[in-house]
């Protein structure tokens, strides 16, 4: 999920899209460098919205291979 984020947050500084998304900017760090494995559901949902990304695909990221694989 962290490349998914990085990539989508391009040139924008993580500064400026963890406060679009009313995040800690540490919060987002931590994600984007796997820190944090699991991010809290409405986190992710911010990070989306501001981003752009669907949570369908944000999910996709972290579900497992075999789970993945059979949905």
């Amino acid at each position: 999920m962290g490349a998914a984020l990085r990539q989508a947050r391009g040139s924008r500084s993580m500064v400026e899209v963890a406060a679009a998304a009313g995040v800690p900017v540490e919060t987002l760090r931590k994600i984007e460098t796997g820190r944090i494995a699991t991010p809290a559901f409405f986190t992710v949902a911010a990070l989306g919205e501001v981003l752009g990304l669907e949570l369908a695909s944000l999910a996709a990221d972290v579900a497992p291979a075999d789970k993945a694989a059979t949905a």
